[in-house]
């Protein structure tokens, strides 16, 4: 491979070396609670970015600020054209924008809706009460968590879309913005989660040939959540997305049976094992731990270039999502990870 890929293939190996491990994320999930967890977190790599958390909810929301943050770095060591590599991994965190973007117009349209809306319990219809529904209980809830505390993850100069997304003021505007952008028209008839989703996926494999393989099986796992959790059929853009993954055979099947006999094989391997729809999340889990184990090989191949740096990027991604399995387990005493033991 090309000298200039030299820097970044040391870098990139270097970075996955501070990996956690599978080792020391068991231990952590046998922590007493949370904090105990977070202490034996505070000489890693995502140290920072746990210093101030409370919960578990920002400690996993920190983790992944720890990888986008390594994503970066690496990005900031690649030849000129390499940061397509890296832009199109970091494509995860921002659908994640703007799925919570999404998330917070929805919410505020909504309690907009319903201060306009006059109070049909009251004489006057002057929307006393309706006036201070979204102030109090379930509405002022989702108000405050979709508005003064949504933060997005900071892109720099791995966004894509995001600088001209982020100024939707209205869930129209926001999917407006997503058609004229490489995101693409959404579509009204599938999870806007699902669209993002498989156009990440199918970025990454476009600039990964080794991802393809990892995209598809995230493919028939999303396909099997349709059949057998949602009994629903994919929409016309969620369809033509998965169509290169896993063709169309599959559109029909109304069993996981059906499922697994019309999927390419590759992809249906996925799938080998799990009882369906009980065990989805094993087969998430699994996924999880072949990508990290691809990812090892990849590290290990012999010339630099852009697997070793897709190798390490898998290598943190996973390790992330352990340490995330982890303080789960430590937040609420379990003594052990049920997801961890199903890759162990």
């Amino acid at each position: 491979m090309r000298s200039d890929w030299v820097a970044a293939s040391v870098r990139a190996r270097s970075m996955a070396q501070r990996r956690v491990g599978a080792g020391t994320c068991r231990g952590i999930a046998a922590s007493p609670d949370l904090q105990a967890a977070l202490d034996r977190l505070a000489v890693t790599a995502y140290a920072d970015e746990l210093e101030l958390v409370q919960t578990l909810a920002q400690a996993q929301r920190a983790t992944r600020r720890t990888v986008l943050w390594q994503l970066r770095v690496l990005a900031g060591w690649l030849p000129a054209g390499g940061a397509r590599l890296v832009r199109s991994a970091a494509a995860v965190f921002e659908a994640d924008n703007i799925l919570s973007l999404e998330l917070k117009l929805r919410r505020e349209q909504t309690a907009q809706t319903r201060q306009d809306t006059p109070n049909s319990s009251t004489d006057t219809g002057a929307g006393t009460g309706t006036g201070s529904s979204p102030d109090t209980g379930a509405g002022s809830g989702r108000s405050s968590r979709s508005g003064e505390d949504f933060q997005p993850f900071d892109l720099g100069g791995l966004a894509t879309a995001w600088p001209r997304i982020q100024t939707a003021g209205t869930v129209e505007e926001l999917r407006s913005a997503l058609s004229s952008s490489p995101w693409g028209d959404p579509g009204q008839d599938a999870a806007l989660s699902d669209v993002l989703t498989m156009v990440w996926l199918r970025r990454l494999a476009n600039e990964a040939p080794p991802a393809r393989s990892w995209a598809a099986s995230a493919a028939a796992l999303l396909c099997a959540r349709l059949v057998s959790i949602d009994r629903s059929s994919p929409g016309e853009r969620l369809l033509s997305l998965l169509r290169p993954l896993i063709g169309t055979g599959w559109v029909g099947a109304d069993n996981p049976d059906a499922l697994r006999a019309v999927l390419p094989p590759g992809p249906a391997q996925a799938l080998n094992s799990l009882q369906i729809p009980t065990e989805l999340w094993r087969g998430e889990a699994l996924l999880a731990a072949r990508v990290e184990m691809d990812g090892f090989h990849l590290l290990r191949a012999g010339l630099p270039g852009p697997d070793v740096v897709l190798g390490a990027m898998a290598v943190l991604a996973v390790d992330a999502w352990r340490v995330r399995a982890a303080l789960a387990a430590a937040a609420v005493n379990a003594g052990n990870s049920e997801v961890l033991d199903a890759v162990a």
